[in-house]
């Protein structure tokens, strides 16, 4: 066999290879790697018996993990600017509001008291 046919053949074995590759849902996806994370067989076991190289599934494992903790740093930020969080900075401006006025008028009482001697008539 020349060269050039042997990289021909080893072409045409890629190609296959790709085209006959199963493709995984991310429902499976998620399946295997929550299994891999329970860590009740071995990663490689588990690779094994999925039919994937371990490579494949660590690299699973590292886009659902930045995947759910990019979803949980983009709630924090989502839940800072909603209206809910409107709402309650205006509500607690208006209750602030509320106890300087009370503060204040406790202020003046308690003073009018001193000024007057502590006597109530």
């Amino acid at each position: 066999m020349t060269t050039k046919s042997k990289s021909t053949t080893e072409k045409q074995i890629r190609d296959i290879r790709r085209k006959t590759r199963r493709k995984h849902s991310p429902e499976e996806k998620i399946r295997i790697v929550l299994e891999g994370l329970r860590g009740e067989v071995s990663i490689a076991e588990l690779c094994r018996r999925e039919g994937i190289v371990e490579s494949l599934y660590y690299s699973w494992s590292k886009e659902f993990l930045e995947a759910g903790k990019k979803r949980l740093a983009g709630d924090t930020a989502r839940e800072a600017t909603s209206d809910e969080v409107k709402q309650l900075r205006a509500e607690m401006s208006s209750l602030k509001e509320a106890l300087a006025e009370s503060v204040l008028e406790a202020r003046v009482l308690k003073k009018s008291l001193i000024a007057d001697g502590g006597h109530h008539e």
